[in-house]
């Protein structure tokens, strides 16, 4: 029964984390938003295709502590990789 129990709290921790994260993501936007300053540049490699590439960029973002980001450049076939300013 111990054991039940630990399984829901971990599974409600899971939870709650995923609904955390989602919340404090960057927005991608196609231009500089007003209000918002540049602070810097972020990189990813290894999106296997745009949306891949799109979301790892928004990870690093979000833990950089961007509100929002720009994707500036993108390269590659099977191993995309792509540049993006970041905007607070």
């Amino acid at each position: 029964m111990n054991r039940i129990n630990n399984v829901k709290y971990a599974l409600a921790a899971i939870a709650l984390a995923a609904v955390s994260f989602g919340s404090f993501a960057a927005d991608l936007v196609s231009s500089a938003p007003a209000g918002q300053q540049q602070v810097g540049v972020i990189s990813a490699t290894g999106g296997t295709n745009l949306s891949s590439l799109e979301s790892q960029l928004s990870a690093k973002a979000a833990a950089a502590g961007a509100k929002s980001f720009t994707i500036t450049s993108t390269s590659g076939q099977n191993n995309l990789h792509g540049t993006a300013v970041i905007y607070e």
